[in-house]
């Protein structure tokens, strides 16, 4: 199993998709004087993840960057092993290869690839990178990778065959969950949304229920859910007030600070936060600044 050091709290963010990439370089930039020791960034219908994964570690000195999370129906295996090779030899232990088989909607209808049996692509497609040949100058051994983990299946996928788990839009009890799956040794780095404000806690959540955050369109975030005692009332219409309490964290920093703290009881060895603005194109940096001071 590989190591790899994420640091103890990291922030992950979509927003860079929506400034020039010279702008995304200066943010990360920021970010990393801030004291933030990794920035995890997605891969949808947005830029690819490890073109922007390049500029922002060459833009900076120390910090990581993450995919959170690669889609594996975008590249073949050999594409995506060799990749990460190539970033490992750049940037040595500066980025962490996340992994996931995304979502039907998404491979099916827009990659139009065949979502039937995701699971087993992932196990073979893991072992389509062991294997893949890398005739460059650079690590011959995958580098460290995680997997968007969140059944029981694909978590002990992640400490068998990768290096750990992340887990998004999930709450703290399915951090404690996989944890125990996992084992002591694995990465685990789940996703904490948060949504600062110096308002009535009501309004926050209001603004979080509305944000558009929560996936009723995705079944594998609300089938997972449902393992934890959700129900399809609390997923409809945005979300139930009881769903999005517990999983996002409303109110003053101290809010989304103790909502960390609880992800690390129940063991994650890394928690990236998601700060939910008003907009999905709004640069949260004031928030990512009281972050910065009361978490790093």
């Amino acid at each position: 199993m590989n190591h790899f050091d994420l640091g103890r709290v990291g922030i992950w963010t979509g927003v860079l998709d929506t400034v020039p990439s010279a702008e995304a370089q200066q943010i990360a930039g920021r970010l990393e004087a801030l004291g933030f020791p990794t920035l995890w960034i997605p891969e949808t219908i947005g830029r690819d993840p490890f073109i922007t994964a390049t500029r922002l570690l060459s833009a900076t000195s120390t910090l990581k960057v993450a995919t959170g999370i690669a889609n594996i129906y975008a590249r073949d295996a050999l594409t995506m092993a060799n990749t990460q090779r190539s970033l490992e030899e750049a940037f040595p232990g500066r980025f962490l290869l996340g992994l996931g088989v995304s979502h039907e909607h998404l491979v099916d209808r827009v990659r139009h690839h065949d979502y039937s049996k995701p699971y087993s692509r992932m196990v073979g497609y893991l072992d389509e990178m062991d294997a893949a040949l890398f005739m460059a100058v650079g690590p011959q051994q995958r580098p460290a990778t995680v997997l968007a983990a969140l059944g029981p299946k694909m978590l002990r996928l992640s400490a068998d065959k990768a290096d750990g788990a992340h887990p998004y839009f999930v709450p703290v009890d399915h951090t404690a969950q996989a944890r125990e799956i996992l084992g002591p040794d694995p990465i685990l780095a789940p996703g904490a949304d948060g949504r600062a404000r110096h308002r009535p806690r009501p309004c926050a959540r209001n603004r979080a229920q509305g944000h558009g955050h929560l996936p009723a369109g995705a079944p594998n975030y609300v089938n997972n859910l449902k393992r934890f005692g959700f129900t399809d009332d609390d997923v409809a219409d945005g979300g139930s007030e009881r769903l999005v309490d517990a999983i996002v964290a409303t109110g003053d920093i101290g809010a989304i600070k103790q909502r960390v703290d609880d992800h690390f009881t129940a063991g994650a060895s890394h928690v990236c936060v998601q700060v939910l603005a008003d907009n999905f194109t709004d640069i949260p940096e004031g928030a990512w600044r009281d972050l910065a001071a009361a978490l790093t």
